[in-house]
């Protein structure tokens, strides 16, 4: 059984593990399923990702990280030129499909990710880029991101505003969208699950994946939350208490 597992709201919270899920993917390991830690964060460089699964108790390689970086990447022909309006973890998945990244200037993609120092200059730039014809590429639209404190603005903000700045649409790599969806299921296969904590996003990409769906409610979503296109097959507090479901529901 492949087990896509999300990262924030489902895994740790701001780099610090949630009770229980060292030893849940421990047992999900142990009892011989795939997994891979599915992240519509781009900021982060995977290897960088793989160290903090690592500090946080639970192995991980760089190979079982998937951002949406790499399905942003998958959306990029090795020589154009792409505008990087995002994180260092954008920009080394761009390079590494032969993509030629810039900061500024014309360019044939422009590719918008989480990002902290993002500023009206960036908004500016990014926004001219795509009216003198860039594509406009985003790595997700999620609006925010759960942390100890509360959600904070995420990818998804950002896209909108140079959606809203240069008057087009953006396509978008991430979860639950098909390009991120194409990336995972070229790695685990055409069965499995999808365990997070967004209906949105992650119960979406479920549907997406031909995955079944099981919610955790140590992220953004509350007990009584619903969505009509993201059928939930399991649910629990977190995903300490889904593992065992899953594996007695087993393969998706």
């Amino acid at each position: 059984m492949a087990v896509a597992l999300d990262l924030d709201g489902t895994v740790w919270l701001a780099g610090q593990p949630l009770p229980g899920a060292p030893d849940a993917v421990r047992r999900l390991r142990d009892t011989g399923h795939a997994v891979a830690f599915v992240t519509n964060n781009s900021s982060a460089r995977r290897v960088e990702v793989a160290a903090a699964l690592d500090r946080a108790g639970i192995a991980a390689t760089a190979d079982e990280v998937v951002t949406s970086g790499v399905a942003t990447a998958s959306l990029v022909r090795a020589g154009e030129t792409v505008l990087v309006c995002g994180g260092p973890g954008l920009t080394e998945e761009l390079e590494a499909v032969g993509a030629r990244t810039v900061r500024d200037g014309d360019a044939d993609v422009v590719a918008v990710g989480y990002h902290r120092d993002f500023d009206y200059e960036r908004m500016r730039i990014a926004a001219r880029a795509v009216r003198r014809g860039a594509r406009l590429v985003g790595s997700n639209a999620d609006a925010t991101y759960p942390t100890p404190d509360g959600p904070l603005p995420g990818a998804g903000a950002i896209l909108a505003s140079v959606v809203t700045a240069a008057g087009v649409p953006a396509q978008v790599a991430g979860k639950p969208h098909e390009p991120m969806a194409r990336v995972v299921r070229s790695r685990l296969g055409p069965h499995g699950w999808v365990v997070g904590d967004r209906l949105d996003t992650d119960g979406r990409f479920a549907v997406a994946l031909g995955y079944r769906f099981a919610l955790v409610l140590s992220g953004v979503t509350a007990a009584g939350d619903r969505d009509p296109a993201a059928p939930v097959d399991v649910v629990g507090d977190d995903l300490a208490s889904v593992v065992g479901d899953l594996l007695r529901a087993g393969p998706g």
